[in-house]
């Protein structure tokens, strides 16, 4: 992908977006990645690749989005505890939404490594209520983070407007007919394993196509469900059931997932693989590299950044967004 401001003429938009390319990195199991021209890749991958993305739960993928964190759970990695009490939540909520985030994602079960599974009634008592206070002061799209049906339901009740399964429906598949039946998009992310043992020694063949051909069947399953393409958001799930190798090597290649016809959205912030580069044990130490990262896709064109640090996060885009442009009027 390419935003600087020396573009051939051949060369194509990526999505509808603000990167564009003029290759073709191919990727096989069975031979070294290769490098072809834009006449000898096959009409159906163009037509994704160039095909721009339509609004999802109000968003405009046409430009890169910011994605609020807000954990009302006891337990998650870098903010658990913070936020579990109602009125804490709520005005963490809204601070987000005036610091300039686009959605907000609410989640009541922390997915971190070893994390205990949380039983439906207690998932809805925590988020359902929050939820709609939210919807109550403030327009701005809201997710629930989930993997239930049930959780999923009452939170659409309650005024979300996007499901994002870091489970992809394997968890529970009821959650694609809850998903269709309200018409709401969805975000379908890979994980390896459930969090209880996701970390202890994850293994792929080859974590690039594994982590693209499993999100390309989960997307035909909500396909099958009635769940529109153009409605789904996919996520290769960094730090979930993978090494510090495995997400370099997802976030080298991000790219490669907007041949799925998707919008794409990254959740990397204050995870793991940060601290264990940077040697920063504390999460919210790790402000600074997970911006590094939210740069680093954005140059992909990745179009949803699912962020704890709204402010830096904004900041540091706004800035690169201005040199990238290439703006020499001045």
């Amino acid at each position: 992908m390419r935003t600087d401001v020396h573009r051939p003429a051949q060369a194509v938009t990526l999505a509808g977006g603000w990167t564009w390319f003029s290759q073709v990195e191919v990727l096989s199991r069975t031979a070294a990645p290769r490098i072809v021209d834009l006449d000898d890749v096959p009409e159906s991958v163009m037509t994704r690749l160039r095909a721009p993305r339509g609004r999802v739960a109000g968003l405009n993928l046409a430009r890169p989005n910011l994605m609020g964190i807000l954990n009302v759970t006891p337990d998650s990695f870098s903010d658990g505890g913070v936020f579990a009490s109602p009125q804490d939540a709520i005005e963490h909520a809204l601070g987000m939404v005036h610091q300039g985030a686009d959605i907000l994602d609410i989640g009541g079960e922390s997915t971190r490594p070893g994390a205990a599974y949380v039983l439906p009634a207690e998932e809805i008592a925590r988020t359902a209520p929050v939820i709609a206070a939210i919807r109550g002061a403030t327009p701005v799209p809201i997710s629930i983070d989930t993997r239930k049906a049930q959780v999923a339901q009452q939170a659409l009740a309650a005024g979300a407007n996007l499901i994002n399964d870091v489970y992809a429906f394997t968890h529970d598949a009821d959650l694609a007919r809850v998903a269709a039946q309200a018409d709401a998009p969805v975000c379908l992310m890979h994980a390896q394993g459930d969090p209880e043992v996701m970390q202890n020694d994850p293994h792929y063949d080859n974590v690039l196509l594994d982590v693209y051909d499993f999100l390309e069947q989960r997307i035909a399953v909500a396909e099958a469900a009635g769940i529109a393409r153009a409605r789904i958001l996919v996520d290769p799930g960094i730090g979930f059931g993978k090494t510090v190798a495995h997400n370099l090597t997802l976030l080298n290649r991000i790219s490669l997932f907007h041949s799925l016809g998707c919008g794409v959205l990254l959740g990397a912030s204050r995870k793991r693989f940060i601290g264990t580069l940077c040697n920063v044990p504390e999460a919210t130490d790790r402000v600074v590299g997970s911006v590094a990262v939210a740069l680093a896709a954005v140059a992909q064109g990745v179009q949803i950044l699912r962020v704890h640090d709204v402010v830096q996060t904004k900041q540091a885009l706004a800035v690169w967004q201005a040199v990238a442009s290439g703006d020499d009027t001045g």
